[in-house]
């Protein structure tokens, strides 16, 4: 069975970091891109990041450009979200997000009916 369970969240001052992980079991991960997700109270949940399965491609959303860095293991099955200089507005439940196998990215891998396999999620929060 697929799963995808993500750690590494918690509470962190405005201008620290913190690195996600999310580890995936139960699908070839090699063949899945990979994506951030985040979902603050009362809004909707929206893209952070994506990785592709191919070569590796990286996106992400204007939000988190130059701040955030995901990345990839596949000897690991494990994708990353490292956090640098956060800010209070980036509090929310972060997502790991896997796509089908192969999928090619129609929409730039930043829609949530894009992915089919999805984390539990992990809470950060960043204080002032």
């Amino acid at each position: 069975q697929e799963q995808l369970v993500e750690s590494g969240g918690g509470l962190v001052q405005a201008g620290g970091s913190l690195r996600l992980s999310c580890a995936a079991s139960g699908l070839t991960f090699r063949r899945h891109t990979m994506g951030w997700f985040r979902q603050a109270p009362g809004k909707e949940r929206e893209f952070v990041a994506a990785i592709t399965w191919s070569t590796g491609n990286t996106y992400y959303a204007d939000a988190v450009k130059g701040r955030f860095t995901i990345s990839r293991d596949n000897a690991k099955n494990t994708v990353y979200l490292q956090m640098n200089s956060l800010k209070p507005e980036d509090t929310a439940n972060y997502y790991c997000a896997a796509t089908p196998p192969y999928y090619s990215g129609g929409y730039g891998y930043t829609r949530l009916a894009e992915y089919n396999y999805w984390g539990q999620g992990t809470q950060v929060t960043v204080s002032s």
